[in-house]
Parts: structure tokens; sequence; C-alpha cells
């Protein structure tokens, strides 16, 4: 049975429902109007109130732009529902505005407030620049924070333009599973599922697929599947690591845009694909979202615009993991971490790579062989022995994209596979290699830590729609 509140707004909508009908205009079309509409149709959120002797003024917001739309009507129009937060729906005229900061406005006829918001409780408050870390205490609210809303607009820009990057270029979009068998990055760092009753059950019970399943870290040995049928696809989905750590870099579920490239020999390939996708995407974003963008370079981080604007005109710079060795080790600063060849780089490192090489983007390439994962191709060089793999790495994050040329050759990977002790695990990935194998490679990018950079955003957990800061802590 609906609750007094929820049968209110009910009522609500039916009495707005009675009104003669009017063309509805989302807050972005009605602000990009060219000319004036007389029977206008507005639905939102009550962003502002102001109630003077003569007018009253609102202003409404329903998440299509980040400006909101002034609403001018007679004070008799006001009641007591009409606040901060309340959803209502307006109809009227649509004008031009008399003010130079907003191109048209609505004069209403008629205001329904079809659910009404309880300002005391509510936790967001009118005119109030709330802090990140404030609102993170309300995952469920949230999204209607001018930044966060901003925020959430440009993912949605950002998820277009990376589908019409790789559409544009010839890529077919594949669907790689959530559930696996296979753990791609070898760290262990897995969730592993299993079905409620099973865990009640005794430890002696079979799994829900006979086999150990986990959430996956990664779609790439599936595309690696794929690849051997389209010579290009790519993957943009969820994924998961077990990584305890409430770091401002670590999220438990994040997302991961993944390419495979077919008849590839050259790692330049790879690198060259990740640099185009990096540019396109953030042009694009930055052309497309202009006000939303300009909030988090305005109020979250002021250089952050000058900063992308030159690195979209240089050319990445490109190193390899010796040379950057070797300019950490003659280093005058003092890391946590002391940088030895044949250890992996630590976001310090890192870091003051991208610091040394002038602020510009990285590509470090050529990693020991020992630090990488079994399907990275053997530079087959010493002494000192590598593959071909490559990590891209950005001002103030660090690592953002990571890739590698696949190995290709059968004698090689069974070698490895062989040593490691998993030949039997991937058998089915050796069979890759015996029927029409090709040179081919590909790369991952985190979605969150893309959008954590472009935007200047410190903690990552405030660019994700809804965050988890403990294990306690799940919407």
């Amino acid at each position: 049975m609906l609750g007094a509140r929820a049968q209110g707004g009910w009522r609500a909508l039916r009495r707005c429902a009675s009104l003669p009908r009017a063309v509805r205009l989302r807050v972005r079309e009605a602000l990009g109007a060219r000319e004036a509409a007389d029977a206008v149709r507005v639905q939102g959120w009550v962003r502002s109130v102001r109630s003077q002797k003569e007018v009253l003024f609102l202003h409404i917001n329903d998440g299509s732009s980040l400006e909101h739309l002034q609403v001018v009507a007679n004070p008799s129009l006001e009641n007591r529902d009409l606040t901060f937060g309340s959803a209502v729906e307006v109809q009227g005229k649509l004008v031009k505005s008399p003010h130079r900061k907003q191109n048209m406005e609505l004069q209403a006829e008629t205001i329904c407030v079809v659910g009404p918001c309880d300002i005391w409780s509510f936790p967001l408050k009118m005119k109030e620049r709330h802090p990140l870390e404030y609102v993170r205490q309300f995952p469920h609210l949230r999204c209607r924070n001018n930044t966060l809303g901003s925020l959430l607009r440009i993912r949605s820009e950002a998820t277009a333009a990376i589908h019409s990057f790789f559409q544009d270029n010839g890529y077919v979009h594949i669907h790689t599973p959530i559930i696996t068998s296979n753990d791609c990055e070898g760290a262990g760092e897995l969730f592993q599922i299993e079905a409620s009753s099973e865990v009640r059950e005794s430890a002696e019970k079979t799994h829900f697929f006979n086999v150990p399943a986990f959430l996956t870290v990664s779609g790439q040995l599936h595309l690696e599947v794929m690849a051997g049928a389209f010579t290009h696809v790519f993957t943009f989905g969820p994924t998961f690591r077990a990584e305890n750590s409430q770091s401002r870099r670590h999220l438990a579920e994040f997302y991961m845009v993944e390419a495979e490239l077919s008849f590839t020999e050259s790692l330049q390939d790879i690198m060259q694909v990740m640099e185009d996708l990096f540019k396109t995407v953030t042009s694009t974003v930055l052309s497309r979202c202009p006000h939303d963008v300009e909030l988090f370079h305005k109020y979250v981080a002021p250089a952050q615009k000058d900063r992308l604007e030159q690195i979209l005109k240089n050319k990445f710079v490109t190193i390899s993991y010796s040379e950057a060795v070797e300019i950490l080790k003659q280093a005058s600063q003092t890391f946590t971490f002391k940088p030895e060849w044949g250890c992996d780089l630590q976001t310090e490192h890192e870091k003051y790579l991208v610091k040394h090489c002038g602020e510009i983007p990285v590509f470090v390439i050529n990693y020991p062989y020992d630090l990488k994962p079994f399907y990275m191709r053997d530079n087959e060089d010493g002494p000192q022995h590598t593959v071909a793999a490559v990590d891209l790495l950005v001002p103030g994050i660090g690592e953002l994209c990571g890739g590698s040329l696949r190995e290709e050759r059968l004698p090689f990977l069974e070698s490895r596979l062989q040593r490691l002790g998993l030949t039997d695990a991937y058998q089915w990935y050796l069979d890759l290699r015996k029927f029409g194998s090709v040179p081919h490679g590909g790369f991952g990018m985190g979605f969150e830590r893309y959008l954590q950079y472009i935007l200047g955003v410190d903690n990552i957990k405030d660019v994700i729609p809804f965050p988890r800061f403990s294990h306690s802590c799940l919407l």
C-alpha cells in the first residue's frame, strides 16, 4: 500500500496530467531555445526559491544541464510544499530573459509540486557549496549535488566518445564475461563467487560452475579469443580487484576500456592507439561538456585546464624501462622504494618520471621478463631479459594504461606456462596459437583513473556514481 507522501505525489501527477497539454522541454532545451514559445512544460527539481512581494523566482534543474532554468511566477502560485529539493512540473510561456547570464526564462502559469522535500532533514542545503568529503556520506543523494551532476554528465559523454572512437576506427564491440575462471593478471586479487546456498553447505560441496569462479579482473583473454576472428576488437565494462585498500587511487569495482589488434608486430602501433584514444576522447569531452568541465577546473583543480591543453598539443614521450631506472637512480629526490632494475615501478617513481620528462604523458616500454604476466611477448634480448610491454604514465596519477604485444609463438608460450605450472588451466589459450595464430597486441585503460586525471580530482572515489568507502558501506 502506498504511503501518504507517495499517494500525495501520485495525486499531484494526476492533477498535472489534467492540465492542458504543452510541449515538454528539458531544461537544456529550454535554455538553448532560439525562439519564445507560448505553451511549454518543464519538469525537474527546485534548486532555489526566492519570494518577493510581487514576484516569485524559482530555479529548477532536471539533470540535463549544469545551468538552472529560471522560473518567474505570480506569488499566488507559491505553496508550503514548494521548497528547495521538491520535484515540480511547471507550465507556462518560454520567453527571452532580460538577464545577460541566461538566454531564456519560463513565465509560469501553473506550478504542480509532484514530490515535496523536507528541507530540515534533507542533507543538501540551498546555495551551499558542499565539499566532496561531505557528500560522500550520502551516496543515495549526492547525485543531486552540482559537482556530482557534472561528473555524471562527463562520464556519460566520455563513455559515448570512447565507443565512437573505436567504432569510427573499425573495431567490433565485444561483451566479455563478468564471471570467469581466469585470473588474467596473475596477482591473486580476486573476488570468488558462490551461490548463497553453497556458502551454507559443507566444505565438500561442488562449485556452482564445477570449477572456482571469480569476478573478472580483465576482459583481455576473452578479447584475444575474438581477435582470432576480428582484426580489431574492444570491450568496455566493469572489472573487480579484491585489494583491501582505502587509498585515493584504488577501487574494488571500476570500468576498463580494453582493445586488441591483430596482425601487428609493433609496440608503437599499440602506443599510437592509446595516445589517439586519450586525445580524441579528451577533446570530445572538453568540447561537449565545457561548463561541467569548467566547474572542476575552477573549483577542484584550477590549473588542470592549461595542463590538459598543453598535453593535447604535444606528442607523448617514450623511454625504456632501463632508461627509467637510470633516471630514477640519478634523481636528487629520496624515494621510499629504492629504484633497482628488475623491481616494479612504484607510484612515486612514475610521478617523478613524468615530471622529469616535462609533465607530458610518458610511455615506458620493455619491462623485465619476470615482472610481467605470461602472455606478454618475449623480446629475446639480453643480458637484461625483457618483454614487449608498455605503461602510459600521466602527471599526478602515474599509470593510466598498460599494454603489450602478446606472445603468439606456441613454443615460447608452452615453455613459460609449463614453468609456471599453468599448462592445464590455459590449454584453451594454447589452442589459439595452434589454429591460425597471428602477431597481435592490446592494452587496457582504467576509466575512473582517466576521469580522475582529466578533471584533477584527488580521490578516485569521487568519480564513481556510487562510492563505497568501507566494506560495510554498500548501497
